[in-house]
């Protein structure tokens, strides 16, 4: 999900309509607003957000510090001029990036994506099967590209960027559906990773998806190390697969 930060409503509701062209969730801001929900928002809401677009907005050299008390995402200015000046105040107040309007929505997921592996994220890890690129490119699986829907693909990239820890029903849907979309049910998240565990273990010859009543799921990629392969053993994952959706 994508938070666009700009006073302009016209601006926020251009981003809104671009991000939804490349199948991503976003929400527009007035820089009032953006601080209002900020100081109210919870571990799970601020857990949800992808990267914060900075634009047009009052002040706005002192919102990257109030993002930064609550999140290690991305934030990335949009600078109207080419002026050095504004370009190095916005790199002080603490950005990870500064672009020159007018931009693609594209090269903002691109630019993420890149910002995430340079911090570290786990799609680097060079002893995984499952990479993905965080710039709705499909993933590589074992080597070759596995082709998925957006919101299977928005799971997978989830699961891998926290390889390893548990992610509620709830922290996926808010991820992958955004903060303030009421339209569907969270339990929609159980169909999603049914599929996508199905295909990765046509893959793998192994699901490396676990799942546990009342935790959620968690990915366990780390079998190839071991040269596991050929279909898990029965575990408590597979019989929840078997036996239909957790209560994640």
């Amino acid at each position: 999900m994508f938070v666009v930060i700009d006073d302009r409503e016209s601006v926020t509701q251009g981003y809104a309509a671009g991000f939804d062209r490349e199948g991503e969730v976003s929400i527009g801001f007035s820089s009032k607003d953006f601080r209002d929900w900020l100081e109210c928002a919870v571990g799970n809401d601020v857990m949800a957000i992808g990267a914060f677009i900075l634009g047009d907005c009052t002040d706005r050299t002192s919102i990257p510090k109030s993002i930064r008390n609550k999140s290690r995402a991305p934030i990335i200015a949009l600078n109207n001029l080419k002026l050095l000046k504004h370009t190095i105040e916005l790199f002080e107040a603490g950005v990870d990036d500064v672009v020159h309007v007018p931009i693609h929505v594209r090269e903002i997921l691109v630019r993420t994506a890149v910002i995430r592996r340079r911090a570290g994220q786990p799609d680097e890890a060079p002893t995984s099967l499952i990479r993905v690129f965080l710039d709705g490119r499909d993933p590589e699986i074992g080597g070759r590209i596995l082709p998925l829907p957006r919101r299977e693909l928005r799971t997978l990239e989830r699961l891998v960027e926290h390889q390893g820890k548990w992610l509620t029903k709830t922290q996926l849907f808010n991820a992958i559906y955004g903060l303030f979309d009421s339209s569907f049910d969270e339990n929609v998240i159980e169909s999603h990773v049914s599929k996508l565990r199905k295909k990765l273990r046509n893959h793998l010859g192994y699901d490396p998806i676990e799942s546990k009543r009342y935790m959620g799921y968690r990915l366990d990629d780390l079998k190839s190390r071991n040269g596991e392969s050929g279909p898990s053993k029965p575990t408590e994952t597979s019989w929840n697969e078997t036996h239909g959706a957790t209560s994640a």
